[in-house]
């Protein structure tokens, strides 16, 4: 059975930084692309970064330059380093793997960004 669970959100200042993390069980981790999506009330989920299992990485226009994302293959985890932070990225976070027995989510992390 696939699972992720993230961590590390939180309430934050504007302008301050944040890491969340996701780990993954129950699939073979290093071969998958992994993704970070986020949501608001009221509106659908959105991919703001990718990784590929070649540790390749793409990032949504409105978080590129301020948000990093990164895995480690041994400790079966992604994580997004988020800098610079700003209301509007106020959100549930959610990780996602699409696995041959389909896609799989986390329960969602809280970030507030808010002074």
């Amino acid at each position: 059975q696939v699972r992720l669970a993230e961590s590390g959100g939180d309430l934050v200042q504007p302008g301050g930084s944040l890491r969340l993390s996701c780990k993954a069980i129950g699939l073979n981790f290093r071969l998958y692309d992994m993704h970070w999506y986020r949501q608001t009330p009221g509106n659908s989920r959105d991919l703001i970064a990718t990784i590929t299992s070649g540790h390749n990485t793409e990032y949504a226009d409105s978080v590129k330059d301020r948000f990093t994302i990164s895995r480690d293959n041994i400790r079966r985890t992604i994580y997004l380093q988020m800098d610079k932070l700003k209301p509007e990225d106020t959100a549930v976070y959610y990780c996602h793997v699409r696995h041959s027995n389909g896609d799989f989510w986390g329960q969602g992390t809280q970030v507030t960004v808010s002074s």
